[in-house]
């Protein structure tokens, strides 16, 4: 099978979900098939496995509405994108879109590095879900990362595709850290700063541990730090990092007592699971998705109460406390590998082709 993944999505500096979710993904379908990536930037290579590229035009140009123009002349027999939006008129290929979350219909603020007509269409596109159903009803097979968004694309009946679960994993496959090795009396923050994210309620909740140092490990706008800022406790500790890399965010995971998140909505959370392959305990909100990919191995809290997190953190100073929280996240981060999402990408590639085939039979 040649299989032909949409890697323009990539970012150019440090991976961000969705970039590291392609990456990943090329990498594991790679050692089973006949792999080759779209580009639309040379830097994005640099993110990406040594595989054979093409390089076509941006995601973000008008040229997307015919970008199977360009793909056609390259035969694949199968197409994944990672994203819903890659344009689809006159393909002459089987294709699956991926949609990773609906939290943007009930959080339409776009992320701020799309350019600003491509903010202004993504909250029109947001504003109902017919848009959403055509460009997913143009695939062939529609692909997502969790059960739970799969059952929420259901029942908004976003797509009359087959939907198949390519879910995320943990990136790393370095030892976890000792049991015996302690912690510090730190809390990790790995996300965007997006309302939904709930970052204020974690910041509130460290009224009550001045005794820890909560680190804000992304990137962040200066005016969004500023609001950030002047929430912060009197008496209580917390950093601003504005973006750290993948070694130092490895280390600082194998130091921390907790990585916190307490978003609202949620694609996945795949910090949850880096932390948890790591042996590093989580405190996550208590929202399906962070059920679905925490499992047992949480620590789940009511997001609008800052004492309920602040508990948690708590609990974990009890004698063996942290350590079961340990053991119980390494062995819920085992259940997820880019094996296993590389072996379910083929199966539905594969099913993409036996539609594609049977729609043009008629």
């Amino acid at each position: 099978m040649r299989i032909l993944i949409d890697a323009r999505f990539t970012r150019t500096d440090q991976h961000d979900g969705i970039s590291r979710f392609g990456a990943s993904l090329i990498e594991a379908v790679a050692r089973r098939a006949e792999v080759a990536m779209l580009i639309s930037d040379d830097r994005q290579l640099a993110l990406l496995p040594d595989v054979p590229h093409v390089k076509v035009t941006s995601p973000l140009s008008p040229a997307e509405l015919f970008i199977a123009r360009q793909v056609n002349r390259l035969k694949p027999d199968v197409v994944f994108c990672p994203m819903q939006t890659m344009g689809s008129w006159g393909r002459q290929y089987p294709l699956i879109l991926t949609l990773h979350d609906l939290i943007y219909y009930e959080h339409p603020e776009p992320p701020g590095f799309l350019p600003a007509p491509v903010r202004a269409l993504w909250r029109l596109y947001h504003k109902a879900y017919w848009p959403q159903r055509v460009l997913l009803n143009r695939a062939d097979v529609v692909a997502t990362v969790s059960h739970t968004t799969r059952w929420l694309m259901s029942e908004k009946r976003l797509t009359r595709r087959p939907v198949r679960i390519v879910g995320n994993a943990p990136q790393r496959s370095s030892e976890p850290r000792p049991l015996d090795g302690g912690a510090e009396k730190t809390l990790l923050y790995m996300g965007s700063f997006m309302p939904y994210k709930n970052v204020e309620t974690v910041i509130a909740g460290m009224a009550e541990l001045p005794d820890y140092e909560l680190h804000l490990l992304s990137r962040i706008a200066t005016a969004r730090r500023d609001e950030l800022e002047a929430l912060v406790p009197l008496g209580a500790r917390v950093v601003f990092h504005g973006g750290v890399s993948e070694e130092e965010y490895d280390a600082l995971l194998r130091r921390t007592t907790a990585l916190v998140s307490l978003s609202r909505s949620e694609g996945y959370g795949l910090p949850l699971v880096e932390a948890m392959s790591l042996g590093t305990p989580v405190i996550a909100s208590d929202i399906p998705i962070f059920r679905e990919v925490g499992g047992d191995g949480a620590t789940y809290v009511d997001p609008d109460v800052p004492e309920d997190f602040a508990s948690a953190v708590r609990a974990l100073e009890a004698p063996g406390a942290w350590q079961r929280a340990s053991t119980a996240a390494r062995a819920q981060a085992a259940t997820f590998s880019w094996d296993a999402s590389a072996d379910a990408l083929l199966t539905a590639a594969e099913e993409a082709i036996e539609e594609f085939a049977r729609r043009r039979r008629g």
